[in-house]
């Protein structure tokens, strides 16, 4: 089965559990995990087995309607309570991630929208909005692909950083969109080169393994190699995707990011993000109110090595995510048009408040 094909996340037919790729075996296994259990969720959450931002919020769209159906209590404040308990559980799985608030929000809203159907009724519309999360995910990353897509011209060399691609959505992807609708409409006459990106090997791991397996002509480079790249003249284009931008366009995305679209701007390469309305926070002004994840030292250290390449106790700095400056981006490509600086302003004109 080719990966277009795959469902990142899904419930189960019957609504008793969800099914997740786990993508930390990738690509040496394709496995899908069932899980049941919301401290199970939590745990595929954090540790990367469900992973990107659209699809996190795919994930806990349909984590809290599964949950919910679990609730056994009659009347709705009693339910409510129960409901809100679950949700602030769930968004202590990654702090960096809009699109995990974005989806425990609404469905929180649904509830709250729905206080006077009975909690029979509730939990029906809660599974009704999951899926149209999940539906709305594709639809967006079309969108997005589209307007990549005409930005793309025949031969082109095209950088991208980290996996942004259908793994990390429902379909398509964010930053791999343009090439794959590129692909569907026949133009198959340019070139992917996929950072590695170090530590997790996302890039390595899942896009070089994606668009590989989609027939995209892939090449596989290091994070130190893009320079080397852009600078021979192969990349025309830099698509990245992202986790949050802030109002006035401050990007935060896989760690590595702001250093390529440094590389980008000198060497003159246009240096698009490409992001879901659903991952720009309006309500902070600038990258440096992002909050940025850090992860475990072990990563760094031993995870990839048969034996730790690291001295014992020496001090380690992992940042999941590092912050982009709006001045470094050409454009950000959202599902309703593509917005320039300045970006604030660029933002209201879509209506996103």
């Amino acid at each position: 089965m080719r990966v277009l094909d795959l469902d990142t996340v899904r419930l189960s037919e019957d609504r008793s559990c969800l099914e997740i790729l786990d993508q930390t075996l990738l690509p040496g296994t394709v496995k899908v995990l069932r899980l049941e259990k919301i401290e199970d969720i939590f745990e595929a959450i954090r540790f990367l087995r469900v992973r990107g931002a659209p699809a996190i919020g795919v994930c806990a769209g349909y984590t809290m309607a599964l949950i919910a159906s679990r609730i056994e209590v009659e009347d709705y404040e009693s339910f409510l309570a129960a409901f809100l308990e679950k949700k602030a559980y769930l968004a202590g799985s990654r702090p960096t991630a809009v699109n995990l608030f974005w989806a425990l929000d609404r469905m929180e809203r649904v509830l709250r929208e729905n206080r006077n159907q009975s909690i029979p009724e509730i939990k029906e519309r809660l599974f009704v909005e999951a899926q149209a999360i999940r539906d709305e995910d594709v639809a967006i990353s079309r969108h997005i692909g589209e307007i990549g897509f005409s930005l793309m011209k025949p031969g082109d060399g095209i950088l991208t950083h980290c996996n942004a691609g259908t793994l990390a959505t429902a379909k398509y992807g964010t930053a791999t969109a343009p090439m794959y609708i590129a692909w569907e409409k026949g133009m198959h006459d340019f070139r992917v080169y996929c950072d590695e990106t170090r530590p997790l090997l996302q890039g390595a791991r899942l896009t070089a393994f994606e668009l590989h397996d989609a027939g995209i002509d892939t090449t596989l480079i290091c994070d130190n190699m893009a320079s080397a790249v852009m600078q021979a003249g192969k990349v025309n284009l830099v698509f990245v995707g992202c986790d949050r931008v802030a109002a006035n366009g401050d990007t935060a995305n896989k760690i590595g990011t702001s250093g390529v679209a440094v590389l980008a701007r000198h060497y003159g390469i246009p240096f698009y993000v490409c992001a879901p309305t659903s991952t720009i926070d309006m309500s902070i002004k600038t990258g440096a109110q992002i909050p940025i994840e850090e992860r475990d030292p072990s990563e760094v250290t031993q995870m990839w090595y048969k034996e730790r390449m690291a001295p014992e106790n020496v001090k380690v700095f992992n940042p999941a995510f590092d912050v982009t400056d709006h001045s470094l981006i050409t454009g950000i490509i959202t599902e309703r048009g593509l917005c320039q600086a300045p970006y604030e302003k660029a933002f209201r004109d879509l209506g996103i408040l």
